[in-house]
């Protein structure tokens, strides 16, 4: 499964786009559960955050959905800052 997060917003309007790709990983399941957790509580439209808020698109395996601060579900956060920390 390849997951890639895109964050644009911010105060600086700095944009980042990683990408992890769990196959072979001892942790796969793991990740496919919280994508599809993180997945099921989003929109399939962008929204518009807030004033200076990170506005994410997340795909998986071709699939892309929306969030935005500061309402991301515990599972999109989680799923975020994993794939922006681990991710290339």
């Amino acid at each position: 499964m390849r997951i890639q997060v895109s964050r644009t917003g911010g105060f600086a309007g700095i944009a980042r786009r990683h990408e992890v790709d769990t196959e072979g990983r001892a942790d796969a399941a793991e990740w496919r559960s919280l994508a599809d957790e993180a997945l099921g509580a989003a929109r399939d439209t962008p929204s518009a955050g807030v004033p200076d808020g990170f506005r994410y698109a997340i795909t998986v395996d071709g699939r892309t959905v929306y969030c935005a601060d500061p309402d991301l579900t515990g599972a999109q956060r989680t799923l975020i800052s994993r794939v922006l920390k681990e991710g290339a």
